[in-house]
């Protein structure tokens, strides 16, 4: 049974209370569990889906050690860029996707602060 954090951001206070309720929240918006086993893990995120479909807002991310993920780390995330590990010359990364503003603002030429005037 992994240690599993929880961390939320902007989120209702119904997400809130519900982690308090199974999980200490050691610093603002963080929860942390020495010992939940993988079907309460995976009790608690489902929950989390359901309300998140309802009504998406925040952002949550939950993570836990696994020896079937790149790192021994497994990553689940509601309202973030989806992020991955992975293994790179035997360092431990993170990769992400890039939203389409960003790829749109990437593309676009540097601005001078000059005016031609």
């Amino acid at each position: 049974m992994p240690t599993t954090i929880v961390v939320t951001r902007d989120v209702a206070a119904r997400y809130r209370g519900f982690l308090s309720s199974v999980m200490p929240e050691i610093a603002p918006g963080v929860y942390v569990s020495p010992s939940l086993s993988q079907g309460i893990r995976q009790r608690i995120w489902d929950v989390m889906d359901r309300w998140w479909a309802e009504a998406p807002g925040g952002s949550i991310l939950l993570s836990y050690a696994s020896r079937t993920e790149p790192g021994g780390l497994s990553i689940k995330c509601f309202g973030l860029p989806p992020v991955q590990l992975a293994v790179l010359d035997g360092v431990r990364v993170t990769r992400a996707e890039r939203s389409d503003t960003r790829l749109a603002n990437a593309a676009d030429p540097p601005r001078s602060s000059q005016s031609d005037g």
